[in-house]
């Protein structure tokens, strides 16, 4: 069977080592069965929090969502006639829902700490989805989160939410000060369960 090709979308942080120690993390617990890209949207640039993230893509010209949507799209463009797995982490997750409800042969969509509005008309066939944010979350507040769950219902996902209480908004990341190691460990392994589900 070949393997499931993965992209994992970083956040306002820039590619990090700590989302390339994810990434490789999945090629080797999924024991092969994983092919996971990691797509650099910033040109190299690395942030160590969200708030210097937020103002280095503010500084650099990358606050462009528009432009942020094409570099994703122009990186992906190779794979997904196979089927992708998109997944990213708050920004990056944003930018993986965007491209998986756009992309009729998207395999699954697996949020960390972000979302996306959605198009009124916004529609998938049971697009698996998988969420894992934190609780309470200062960028994912629970209204938005509730309406964001309802709208991706009636668009037509099979949602699953994930919430960890007490933890920072990028609790996965181990090199920032919002990591917590059991949250983390407890998201990776429920994340694998589901991404085995898509092979």
């Amino acid at each position: 069977m070949a393997p499931v090709p993965i992209v994992l979308f970083h956040s306002v942080c820039g590619l990090t080592d700590d989302v390339h120690a994810q990434a490789q993390w999945l090629r080797t617990a999924g024991d092969g069965a994983f092919e996971v890209h990691t797509p650099d949207l910033f040109d190299g640039r690395t942030a160590g929090s969200v708030e210097e993230g937020m103002r280095m893509r503010e500084e650099t010209g990358s606050a462009d969502r528009d432009e942020l949507l094409k570099r994703a799209v122009s990186a992906t463009a190779r794979f997904s006639d196979r089927g992708l797995v998109y997944a990213g982490f708050s920004l990056g997750g944003s930018v993986a829902q965007n491209l998986a409800l756009a992309d009729e042969k998207a395999r699954g969509l697996l949020l960390f700490s972000g979302t996306s509005d959605l198009a009124p008309d916004a529609a998938v066939d049971d697009l698996p989805v998988q969420l894992h944010v934190a609780d309470p979350d200062p960028f994912e507040p629970h209204d938005w989160l509730t309406a964001w769950y309802l709208h991706m219902r009636r668009a037509g996902a099979d949602v699953e939410v994930h919430r960890y209480p007490d933890v920072g908004h990028l609790y996965t990341h181990a090199s920032l000060d919002d990591y917590d190691e059991k949250a983390a460990e407890q998201t990776w392994r429920t994340a694998l369960g589901f991404l085995e589900s898509l092979r």
